[in-house]
């Protein structure tokens, strides 16, 4: 998915420094418009000022439930990626991908499509006839130094579903319930959608060396003791070996589990680059402005592709994530 806003902010990202809040930090989404006056709105939880990553997860957008006869649906066109991995998942409805490495492919419900976009890719997604209610999130992964330029590639996972003790998992990412994917990385990270039972409390291990990131999707969740509404995006510092689940509602839950070691490298991100300084960005900007190959282009988009938008007047500056923040005991609970 394609960040269209028309003035992107830069964004440097690190977590807030000297956020000595409680132990679940809820981080409350913007809306956001993809596109023309008919166009579907999603709801952005990362980046924000509060805190712009949680591991190597950089982006959280959330959509849905919408009926496209009313909103239009999703249709973006072609558009640059660098820097980044994006991760595409479905609760309802059916979304084409096309991209410069020739893929044509769909996304479904309970389908992972996971895009590496290093040195450069481009895609389309436009939301099929198929579709009547689309519903799901789009999440971006920054890529470590090491791998930032790593070649276009792309990955399809459809994992099963595995019974938890009062609902069940399906890991797109990483590890959870005995679960592993198969699906490559450039960093450990998690990502999984859970289905909490109506009134269910689900304890499971995470890793202590992770930060996690809880986003609702429906109903009424505790995490950690913290109530989260639909839409808000719980954070969990790194410590935890053990994170509660509760759904206080009498109809099921459903949310995703996002989880990865702090992140320590200086990024950058605007529009739909990752770099390391202001000259990544330019560089970048330019590069799909001329048509270069380094996106290559995108076959069977019946339309035009996104134009750039204009840079900051200000140099974009990086910023280096804060150490995680000491908390004694507690992976004990």
């Amino acid at each position: 998915m394609s960040n269209v806003e028309l003035k992107p902010t830069e964004t440097r990202c690190g977590p807030a420094p000297g956020d000595e809040g409680a132990r679940v930090e809820v981080l409350t989404a913007r809306s956001v418009p993809l596109g023309g006056p008919r166009a579907m709105t999603v709801r952005r939880t990362l980046p924000q000022r509060a805190r712009t990553l949680i591991g190597a997860w950089c982006f959280a957008d959330h959509y849905g439930p919408d009926d496209v006869a009313e909103s239009g649906g999703m249709d973006v066109a072609p558009h640059p990626h660098t820097g980044l991995q994006t991760v595409s998942w479905l609760f309802s409805g059916e979304i084409e991908h096309r991209d410069s490495m020739g893929n044509h492919a769909f996304v479904r419900p309970g389908e992972l499509n996971l895009m590496t976009g290093g040195y450069g890719i481009s895609h389309s997604e436009v939301s099929t006839d198929r579709t009547t209610l689309l519903h799901g999130v789009q999440l971006w992964v920054a890529l470590p130094e090491a791998h930032r330029n790593a070649p276009r590639d792309f990955q399809h996972h459809a994992p099963e579903p595995v019974a938890l003790d009062g609902g069940q998992a399906r890991v797109f990412l990483g590890t959870l319930a005995g679960v592993t994917s198969p699906v490559r990385t450039h960093t450990p990270l998690l990502g999984a959608e859970l289905v909490l039972d109506a009134g269910a409390s689900v304890t499971l291990a995470v890793d202590p060396e992770f930060e996690h990131g809880v986003l609702v999707d429906q109903g009424a969740v505790r995490a950690a003791g913290q109530p989260l509404a639909a839409s808000e995006l719980g954070f969990l510092d790194t410590g935890e070996r053990e994170l509660t689940l509760v759904n206080e509602a009498d109809a099921p839950a459903r949310l995703i589990l996002l989880g990865g070691p702090p992140f320590g490298e200086e990024i950058v991100m605007w529009w739909n680059f990752i770099g390391r300084d202001h000259a990544d960005i330019v560089r970048a900007r330019e590069e799909w402005e001329r048509a270069s190959e380094r996106f290559g282009a995108v076959e069977g988009y019946p339309g035009e592709r996104l134009p750039a938008p204009a840079l900051p007047n200000a140099t974009i500056t990086p910023r280096r994530n804060p150490a995680p923040r000491p908390h004694p005991g507690r992976g004990d609970r």
